[in-house]
């Protein structure tokens, strides 16, 4: 039975427990030389991306090969929407294209919902607006994972544009759920004025704000996403919230540096962060890829029983 991945937020804890297992189940086996799952029919999945993208779009294409399906690649430029034909419409027509599954990137937020009307498969949201983005999400834990051993108990500031960040949404609805303290910290102009019940804490101070956390995530400023006036001269945000050397003295000494990309080096991260020590930015988006398979083929109902394993 086929199934979508919307949301974190819509997802149960047993099933994001399940994702969480099934990514490090596959990450083991593919980096033992094994088939990540049990071998089922090859299938045809889209990739449509209507925002750029790099590393999304290769890690699912990456995902798609390693449960063995092919992979039909899809964007607004070149396509008829380019020449004003509706994303209903477009969803239609591919509905009729043998598509099995969609994966889906929109600058509208509740896009891959309002899709799953009309195309019957199993869709995966690859990010929708400012909404969110579940795979990279499940990456992220599945970092922490990997580093620090368990969710709960962490604290995790994710820092700097945190308003349009469909990133920040779905790590805050993941890891607090999975019983981490998540704090959002940033000027206030670029903090989300309602939290939407999101269980997180405020903080518009860095130091403060990454006070004694595990793992501290900066943002990019979503230029492209911004009105006049939300943010200060771009000298002001780096003096005041870039994550270095400097800021790092404030979180706990043993403390991950992550950061979802794409990044702008002197802005809100240096070289140091982005490349030292401490930095788990490589882990993250080869855990991207395993999280993003895990996805795939949870929303196509694929064996939950990976190969080799009891």
């Amino acid at each position: 039975m086929s199934r979508g991945l919307h949301s974190i937020r819509l997802l149960s804890d047993p099933d994001i427990e399940l994702l969480l297992d099934l990514a490090q189940d596959i990450k083991r086996n593919h980096q033992a030389g094994k088939p990540v799952l049990p071998q089922s029919k090859s299938q045809m999945v889209g990739l449509l991306f209507f925002e750029n993208s790099t590393r999304t779009r290769v890690a699912f294409s990456q995902a798609a090969s390693l449960l063995g399906h092919k992979t039909v690649q899809f964007g607004s430029s070149g396509s008829s929407i380019s020449k004003g034909e509706t994303l209903k419409d477009t969803l239609l027509t591919l509905r009729f294209a043998q598509l099995d599954a969609m994966v889906i990137r929109h600058p509208s937020s509740g896009a891959t919902q309002m899709a799953a009307r009309y195309f019957s498969g199993p869709i995966v949201n690859a990010g929708d607006g400012k909404h969110e983005h579940p795979s990279q999400a499940l990456g992220d834990a599945l970092t922490i994972i990997q580093h620090k051993g368990e969710l709960r108990g962490r604290k995790v500031a994710i820092i700097g544009d945190v308003l349009h960040s469909r990133v920040a949404r779905s790590n805050a609805w993941l890891l607090s759920r999975m019983g981490a303290e998540v704090r959002f910290v940033g000027p206030k102009t670029l903090i989300p004025s309602a939290t939407g019940g999101l269980p997180v804490q405020v903080f518009y101070d860095l130091r403060t704000g990454i006070a004694g956390c595990d793992v501290v995530m900066p943002l990019r400023l979503q230029r492209e996403r911004m009105n006049d006036g939300l943010l200060p001269p771009g000298s002001d945000f780096a003096s005041q919230y870039q994550i270095n050397r400097a800021a790092m003295k404030a979180a706990s000494p043993d403390a991950i540096i992550m950061h979802p990309g794409p990044m702008n080096r002197g802005v809100e991260i240096d070289d140091w962060a982005a490349d030292g020590p401490q930095s788990a930015v490589l882990d993250q988006v080869s855990n991207g890829i395993y999280a993003k398979t895990a996805a795939l083929a949870w929303a196509m109902g694929a064996s939950m029983r990976p190969v080799g394993l009891a």
